[in-house]
Formats: C-alpha cells, structure tokens, sequence
C-alpha cells in the first residue's frame, strides 16, 4: 500500500510541474505598427552638356543637331501635361573687346519629331519639319516639345537641329553661347 501512494503521490506532483509548465494561451489578434513613405514625382529635363555644329562660311548657314534632349515626367499626375521651351544666348567670338557676336535670333531651331516616347497621352513637337524652324530669343522662349493630357509617368526624347545664319558682318572665330531647355 505504501508503494502505491508512493506512487500516486508522484503522479500527482507530476500533473501539478506539467499544468504549471503549460504555455499561456495566444491572444486573438495583434497589432504592428506600419510605416512607408510616398516621394514626390518630378518633371525634369536633360540636354547635353556640349555640341558641335559644324563650320560655315560668312552670309551661308551651319546646320547641326544638339543632341539628344530628354523629358521624364514622374509626377504620376492625373494629367501629366507639360509644355518644354528653349531659349538661348547671345553667341560671341573672342574674349577681348569688342567681341563678335551672333544673336540668337539668327539661329533657327527645329525639334523635329520624337524619338521616343514612353506614357500616355499627346506629344507634340514644336516644329516637326524643317520648314517649320523658328528663331531662338534670348527673352522669348520658343515651344520644344509638349505633352497633352495622360496620366502617370512619361517620357519623351527628341534631338532638335539647329541652323545658323551666319551674319555677312561676321568675322572669323569660334563662336561659343549657350542653348537652354526648360520644362513646366
């Protein structure tokens, strides 16, 4: 008889080490606390860094393409227009003074039509053809290219000819001024 309380005994104090061991029950739910961040699109333009037109004689044209110019529009916008402009600088030879000078004026610029294009909506360039070249200013700038409605990213890349009418007064030189595109 001894044994067998001996035994229930141990049993006992077995049952009460394995309820006492027993993992806690797992609460319904639980919650974590989330964090992300949304970055503002932007609506850039990129143009060379440099380009070389070529040469020409006095009272005849240089013709020579820019190079590729490139808009990229992530604004993710419900309606991604936007309209890119070109300007540009009075053009001079020389670093003394008097120096030379072509006005922007007398330098025609045509965008030509895109190369590419990604997105949705229009894309319109400011002067398809050749014909349709127009005079670059220094104060009034000149539509490059446009985008019409669509929603979301796009892009567009174009490379746009540009057509100096060398002045008769012209002298001998190279002839250095800058071209700038912008977009909004």
């Amino acid at each position: 008889m001894r044994t067998a309380k001996i035994c229930l005994a141990g049993a006992a104090a077995a049952a009460m080490v394995g309820f006492l061991a027993t993992p806690a029950a797992a609460a319904p739910t639980d919650t974590t606390d989330t964090t992300f961040e949304v970055l503002a699109g932007t609506l850039d333009v990129v143009a060379p860094a440099a380009a070389d037109l070529g040469t020409g004689a006095v009272g005849g044209t240089i013709t020579g393409q820019l190079g590729s110019v490139t808009v990229d529009d992530s604004r993710a916008s419900d309606d991604a227009s936007w309209t890119a402009t070109v300007t540009a600088s009075v053009f001079q030879a020389g670093t003394g003074s008097p120096t030379e000078t072509v006005l922007p004026e007398e330098i025609n610029y045509w965008s030509g039509v895109a190369s590419a294009t990604t997105g949705t909506g229009t894309f319109t360039p400011g002067q398809a053809a050749a014909g349709d070249a127009a005079p670059l200013s220094s104060t009034t700038p000149l539509t490059a290219f446009t985008h019409a409605g669509g929603t979301g990213g796009n892009t567009a890349t174009w490379n746009p000819t540009l057509v100096v009418n060398v002045p008769l007064d012209s002298v001998a030189g190279t002839y250095t001024g800058t071209v700038t595109h912008s977009v909004a």
